[in-house]
């Protein structure tokens, strides 16, 4: 297993070409030991879909190859210790590749598969996420969905929601030698900001947070010195916390702009839902126990301010969770996976089917 992921890790999938290439590995891997798989296509992104066992009920493993660019270097693995580093070791070829074993060893016992268990392979979760959406749009969502991302083993039990938008602020152009004969737009972009950050929406809370975020992601406005700007696009990305709903918070900040600035204009560009699985969902509280037995330490439930493959397996209405092995780093120069941490998620996966 620890060599599978060391191949994976030295495959440059920070590309579609290279994620693709990393999918196809997969798919060898796989059909040496005897295993199926099928191999779906979306606009040019390689899709991998295997399905074991049989039954009424239905566990989906989700994992992405496709990683954020990184040096030359970083896609050579080396060993210090217990520590694995590379790109897209902890983010998350380690969740793959524990993935790819638990499935293969699973493959070996058929009989013992009281329910189907199906492996879902995708290229662009770092980017779009357009192939696990493909799958879930293809019916494939499962009665629970584990996304293996690095969770230090403990269980990424909710997510934020996102909603990503433009405000564009109109003023009035003239000489900037002379900006009181104009309206300048930047400035009321300024204003805007200020309006934005009082609204109701920032201070939502639950049990797993304690606010949404809003990030000012883009400004542009502006060409020329001597001229005073008429037009600013201000950019924001928008988490909100389950319990929220985008079309009330989108129609808070619509009032705001209209209120403050009539002549502004608001662009949605992104829509995705929190993920609101519960903490007694019974498949949580199965997986729950046995990390905590195997890794002889509580393991808590948290929730992620940032967005995963989950969400749109939670559309549908079924449990999904982020739960992978220990790492740090991801996205960063000396991201690393404990390579106990990997066998022992691996081990949980095994253990969760056949309990």
């Amino acid at each position: 297993m620890i060599e599978l992921l060391k191949n994976l890790i030295r495959i440059k999938s920070d590309n579609i070409e290279g994620a693709n290439a990393a999918l196809l590995f997969c798919k060898s891997w796989l059909e040496e030991r005897g295993i199926a798989p099928v191999l779906y296509e979306h606009h040019a992104k390689f899709i991998l879909f295997a399905e074991i066992g049989s039954g009424e009920e239905c566990i989906i493993w989700n994992g992405h190859v496709d990683v954020v660019p990184g040096n030359p270097e970083q896609f050579i693995p080396y060993l210090e210790g217990d520590l694995l580093y590379g790109r897209g070791s902890a983010d998350m070829k380690a969740g793959v590749a524990a993935m790819m074993q638990a499935f293969y060893e699973l493959s070996l016992a058929p009989q013992k598969l009281t329910k189907k268990v199906q492996l879902h392979i995708v290229t662009d979760e770092e980017t779009s996420g357009d192939t696990s959406k493909f799958l879930v749009d293809q019916g494939f969502h499962g009665d629970f969905v584990i996304c293996g991302e690095p969770t230090q083993l403990h269980i990424g039990l909710q997510a934020k929601g996102i909603v990503q938008l433009d405000i564009v602020l109109k003023g009035k152009p003239s000489h900037g030698s002379r900006p009181w004969e104009g309206i300048n737009a930047i400035e009321q972009a300024f204003q805007f900001d200020q309006e934005i950050r009082k609204l109701s929406f920032l201070s939502a809370r639950n049990a797993l947070y304690d606010y949404p975020s809003l990030n000012l992601a883009k400004i542009h406005a502006g060409e020329r010195f001597n001229v005073v700007p008429d037009k600013c696009v201000l950019s924001y990305d928008i988490r909100f916390v389950p319990g929220q709903q985008a079309d009330s918070i989108i129609k808070e900040i619509k009032h705001a702009a209209s209120s403050h600035f009539p002549t502004s204009n608001v662009i949605i560009h992104s829509i995705a839902p929190a993920v609101t699985t519960e903490e007694n969902n019974e498949y949580v509280k199965k997986i729950q126990q046995i990390t905590s037995i195997l890794t002889e330490r509580p393991t808590k439930l948290f929730g992620q301010h940032g967005s995963a493959d989950t969400r749109f397996y939670a559309e549908t209405g079924v449990g999904a969770i982020e739960f992978g092995p220990s790492g740090a780093d991801w996205h960063g120069e000396k991201e690393y996976v404990l390579i106990s941490a990997v066998q022992q998620f691996k081990q949980i996966l095994v253990s969760f089917i056949l309990e």
